[in-house]
């Protein structure tokens, strides 16, 4: 009798009545899968030759889903991911899913379990966007799974993630955007609220800018990356998607404010010397160079609008009301999606529908003067 090949594979019936289907890969090392019934053991392993074929990795019976999310993180998440996405990841996938679920067979994972563990983990105070995360982490994971013929389907699928109340969106109103704006006169970050107020850009985006990206000749700015605190330290990441990344035309309020801004900023350089953190060629910084903290920056702003007489916000609430103030100027929606850099209309639509209404109506209203004026 000839040898068989390597993955050619072979079966056989047990002592304890299931039968094994066992292939031998390159190397040596051997998977064995195993079935109630012949055909459920030679379907696996078949499943496992052509995966051997495409070059793919191959799961035996044995394989854990732990084994395999830290296999997947290593050659999907990492080469393939934003940093600060591949460290939300890792977070999910450490302390959560393999605590959770890493000790259970790849291939016997069930729906109830999943459903089990997401119940368990709001039972136990994790916030359900949190909760809705995991999911989307398992279910990305058991896809890739799927695609490599290591599990037949992928049963993420058929656990209910749990739902997440829309975040309300409470922009500041005109009044307040101007006793803002006035409360910030001459501050030293002025420069820095001006334009996340004007142009409605993500405090990441806002704090990541270089001077490298801003053109005060011709009048614009650029959006590249975002800063983020990676591991304890800080990194100048990508853009959260390719259509944040955008170039704006900065309105003059803006210009004015970085034209002092750099100024002052010059100042600063010159005094400290040597010390300055010029690597970075942050527009927003400390005094010395280096990047602001998006906490710090957060809570500094808190104390701004009560010193303002101002109810509290979120920097972010900055972005809203850039988007509600041109909104209730009438600029069009799709202009207002690339000035956000938002992905698609609807989710600059679905975002601020609470004002729509208001400008339908103010719509309907000049309908009627034009058909019915004189």
């Amino acid at each position: 009798m000839r040898r068989r090949a390597n993955s050619e594979g072979t079966i056989r019936q047990r002592g304890d009545g299931r039968w094994e289907a066992l292939i031998t890969l390159s190397g040596g090392h051997r998977r064995s899968f195993y079935g109630k019934t012949q055909q459920e053991a030679l379907k696996k392993m078949q499943a496992a030759k052509r995966a051997v074929q495409d070059g793919l990795p191959v799961a035996s019976d044995r394989t854990t889903l732990e084994a395999f999310l830290r296999q997947w993180f290593k050659d999907t998440v990492i080469p393939s991911l934003a940093p600060y996405t591949v460290s939300s990841y890792k977070s999910l996938i450490e302390f959560h899913l393999i605590p959770g679920l890493g000790r259970i067979k790849l291939g016997s994972l069930t729906a109830q379990e999943v459903q089990g563990f997401m119940n368990g983990k709001l039972e136990s105070g994790s916030s359900p966007r949190t909760v809705q995360y995991m999911h989307a982490v398992l279910r990305r994971a058991l896809g890739q799974a799927e695609k490599w013929g290591m599990i037949p389907r992928n049963i993420a699928k058929f656990a209910v993630a749990p739902k997440v109340p829309r975040a309300k969106v409470e922009p500041l109103k005109p009044v307040e955007s101007k006793k803002l704006l006035s409360e910030i006169r001459g501050d030293r970050l002025e420069a820095l609220y001006t334009v996340a107020l004007a142009l409605g850009l993500r405090q990441g985006e806002a704090l990541g800018l270089q001077w490298a990206d801003v053109n005060l000749e011709a009048g614009t700015l650029s959006v590249k990356r975002s800063l983020q605190r990676i591991d304890g330290r800080y990194v100048l990441a990508p853009t959260k998607t390719e259509r944040s990344a955008r170039t704006l035309k900065l309105p003059e309020i803006c210009l004015e404010a970085l034209r002092a801004h750099r100024i002052a900023q010059d100042i600063e350089r010159e005094t400290i010397g040597e010390a300055w953190h010029g690597d970075w060629d942050l527009v927003f910084c400390h005094a010395d160079g280096s990047p602001l903290s998006r906490h710090a920056e957060t809570r500094r702003f808190q104390r701004i609008l009560s010193d303002a007489g101002i109810e509290k916000h979120r920097f972010h609430d900055l972005r809203h009301t850039c988007a509600t103030l041109l909104l209730a100027q009438g600029v069009e929606l799709r202009v207002i999606m690339e000035t956000l850099g938002h992905t698609q209309i609807a989710t600059t639509a679905d975002i601020y529908s609470h004002v729509l209404p208001v400008l339908m109506a103010d719509a309907a209203a000049k309908m009627d003067a034009i058909l019915t004026g004189d």
